[in-house]
């Protein structure tokens, strides 16, 4: 329920099209369910921008979420690394293990071959600080992804490739 909730949201504030279903052994526990989407969705946007011929690249974003404020910045370099620097008060939200934030955001990451960075600048709520994390990433995405006005054709990299 969860991870489906940060997935709607997603969508909705990065204006992406997502539809996703997912079996997984959620009767052990959600940590592979959640890699398991992450890889399949970072994958998806990967293979969606091909060279990434006229993209902007980079994004950035902070969202405020209630008493939470989250800064998500995005290089669609073709390096998957994750900067990770939120700081969750409680181990769960409802049957929800908080470090899978981290799990999901990670596989994503390499996955679509981009550097992410998550900042917690501050927060009291997990449900919050989560919610902030995927609300922030999905619009520091749609800035990167969008089409460069200036370079609509262009590859953005000085090398003439992403890899």
């Amino acid at each position: 329920g969860f991870l489906d909730h940060m997935l709607e949201l997603f969508s909705a504030h990065g204006s992406f099209d997502l539809a996703i279903k997912c079996v997984g052994d959620t009767n052990v526990d959600y940590h592979h369910t959640v890699e398991d989407v992450a890889i399949v969705l970072g994958r998806a946007f990967d293979e969606a921008l091909m060279e990434r011929r006229g993209i902007c690249r980079y994004g950035s974003f902070i969202l405020p979420m209630d008493e939470a404020l989250v800064l998500a910045a995005v290089d669609i370099s073709g390096r998957g690394v994750l900067g990770y620097g939120l700081s969750f008060p409680t181990e769960k939200i409802g049957d929800f293990d908080t470090e899978l934030v981290r799990e999901f955001m990670s596989a994503f990451s390499r996955n679509l071959g981009a550097a992410v960075h998550l900042r917690q600048l501050a927060g009291e709520n997990s449900h919050h600080i989560a919610e902030a994390a995927f609300k922030a990433l999905a619009r520091a995405l749609k800035a990167a992804v969008a089409i460069d006005a200036s370079s609509p054709g262009r590859i953005p990299s000085t090398k003439g490739t992403i890899v």
